[in-house]
Formats: C-alpha cells, structure tokens, sequence
C-alpha cells in the first residue's frame, strides 16, 4: 500500500504560506549556526490530514549547538496525540543542486523527510522532488518526484528505495540532487544511486525546500505499524546548501567539488 506517499504530498497542499512572493532564490549554506527566520518559515498549529497523528509545532524546530532540530514529542497539540517539526523556506528555488547532510532518529510509523515542494498556495502546480526516510527501516532511503500532481514513480507515488552505507540513525549521511532541464540525478554520500531522464518525471517549477519529522498510525502498509514514542527524538540537519545550475563548487563538501 503505497497511497501513503500520496496522502502525504496532497496533505502538504493545507500548508499555511508566509514571506515574501514567489520568486527564485540564489545561491546558500546554511550551517544552522541560528534559525534564521528571514529564510525559514516553522510550521505551527495544524496537520496534513487524518492521517498524521501529530501537529506541527513551532517548539519542534529549533536550532541546537549548530544543528537544526526537527523534532517528534509525545506532547499533545491541538487534537492530537504528538507533536511534530516542519521547516520551510520563504523563497523558491529553481534548477540546480540541493545537499544536506542530516541523520534521522529511528521508529515504525515514522518519516524524516528532505524535499523540495511547490503548490496551488503560490498559484502553481503541484511539483515536488524527495528524499524520505521511513524510520523503520533507517537502512533505505526512497526518492520520488511528482509533477503537476503525478507522481513520477507510478499513480500512487511509490518512490524507489535505496540502501544506504549505514542506517542514517547511526551517523550523519549527505544527500543531494542535482536538477536541470531534463535530467535529475540523486546521491547518497557522494555516490549516484538514481538518474532520472525522461522530462515527464522531472518538475519545471521553483520549489521550497522543506524538512520534516512526522508520524501515522493509519498508513501501516507505507511508514509500518507505529511505535508509540515515549521521549523526544529529533531529525538533525548539520547543513544544507543551494547551488544554482551553472554555478562552480562553493564549498568543500559539495557534490560539484566531486564531479
């Protein structure tokens, strides 16, 4: 049962907007030495659906010794059981490539997702391109894209899985994607693990770029039979940088230093 994934990229269509207008963002890192609210917007007060048993919370996003924190705490809000953490930023971003490196928690029936989105909010279609970790299985990460609402992977949005060099509860691991005009390519740790060529699974809309942490205990078949949380846990980003198609490598640890 794959509708899930689907669910969840519909639900993001309820999102609540702020900042500036719609335009295409330049070149960044961001080393989370603070919450820079000039580029982030938190996400507070409400949920993607039925299907998310917690709210998004804006305790659940918070920067800690040089790393966000994007967190899931049995404290309820609102109607819900939990409280969960959403970040995502003001300004849209267009071809070019997206790198983080982050490490999840781990637990059935949640999900730590790195994704770019883009939707009816800003008068746009519905495109999106994603790294999502289902946590009870912290050893896969699964990529998918959707363009105009359809997912790349099929009706129901089912991604491709993709074994990583160590479960990401264990050490920190980089993700990327680099994204033009036809081509789309994904890497784990500097390696490729997937190219996508064919134009009706690549999106052509500026994005946001998003994280989140948030769990279910419907979509068992998708995200596996929820483990009730009895502590806080937290996905934690170390960074996260933008580099526009065309530019050269800006830092060290970028993918384009690499190829």
């Amino acid at each position: 049962m794959n509708a899930g994934r689907l669910i969840f990229t519909l639900g993001a269509l309820a999102l609540a907007q702020s900042g500036p207008a719609f335009a295409q963002g330049t070149a960044f890192r961001d080393n989370f030495d603070t919450l820079d609210t000039g580029r982030w917007y938190v996400s507070d007060g409400w949920s993607n659906g039925a299907h998310q048993n917690c709210t998004w919370a804006a305790d659940q996003a918070k920067v800690v010794s040089g790393q966000l924190k994007v967190g899931f705490a049995p404290v309820p809000k609102g109607d819900r059981q939990y409280r969960c953490g959403e970040i995502q930023t003001k300004t849209a971003y267009g071809f070019g490539t997206y790198e983080t490196r982050m490490r999840t928690p781990a637990g059935s029936g949640l999900n730590a997702a790195f994704f770019t989105y883009i939707g009816k909010q800003q008068g746009k279609p519905h495109d999106e391109i994603d790294f999502e970790v289902l946590l009870r299985d912290t050893a896969h990460v699964d990529t998918t894209t959707f363009v105009k609402g359809v997912s790349g992977d099929g009706e129901l949005g089912a991604g491709q899985s993709h074994a990583l060099p160590h479960p990401s509860d264990s050490d920190f691991t980089t993700f990327a994607f680099t994204w033009e005009p036809g081509l789309l390519r994904y890497y784990v740790d500097g390696e490729l693990v997937r190219t996508i060529d064919d134009p009706k699974m690549i999106p052509t809309n500026p994005q946001r770029i998003f994280f989140s942490l948030w769990g279910s205990d419907t979509l068992t078949d998708w995200m596996g039979q929820f483990t009730p949380v009895t502590s806080p846990i937290a996905l934690e980003v170390d960074w996260v940088a933008f580099t526009p198609l065309g530019d050269a490598c800006a830092f060290d640890d970028s993918i384009l230093c690499q190829n």
